[in-house]
């Protein structure tokens, strides 16, 4: 049987990109049981208050919501249990030495399938204060109003 290809989108923490600055993104594995699986694929899972830590040469992601799968019974885990991500040991120590700096957070951007494996885009970030987030706010919406004007002027 031949594999699914592509990048299939199933969360995103659209939470993150409000509270904090992305200074790097990188690509995890996840370490999953069938019954988590399951369900991310039906789509029950929320990243909004997940982070990431750095212990014993290990990554794991903390926080992460996946809503126990309902035909599972006894095989269903904790649905915040903290989950240990994959990726090769320089990286996490580059992560780990970046993540001890002053203000930098570890926090999972998004969540996706690519060819039939979950995986979960991994952001460096910095927090935002709060005149970053109204500042960020007001361009958003300087753009919704000139992308609204030139809608109207070219069909209108």
């Amino acid at each position: 049987m031949p594999k699914a290809e592509g990048i299939k989108p199933i969360a995103a923490n659209r939470k993150a990109f409000h509270e904090y600055f992305v200074l790097e993104r990188y690509e995890a594995g996840i370490e999953l049981f069938g019954t988590e699986v399951k369900s991310i694929r039906a789509g029950q899972v929320n990243l909004k208050d997940s982070f990431c830590t750095v212990r014993n040469g290990e990554l794991f992601v903390r926080g992460m919501h996946i809503s126990p799968y309902e035909k599972g019974n006894i095989f269903n885990r904790d649905p915040v249990r903290t989950r240990r991500l994959l990726m090769h040991r320089r990286e996490i120590r580059r992560l780990g030495e970046r993540a001890a700096q002053d203000g930098v957070a570890l926090i999972p951007l998004s969540l996706y399938f690519k060819d039939s494996r979950v995986k979960v885009e991994l952001g460096v970030c910095k927090g935002k204060k709060l005149y970053d987030k109204r500042e960020s706010d007001a361009q958003r919406q300087t753009k919704r109003e000139l992308d609204r004007a030139m809608k109207e002027r070219n069909y209108g």
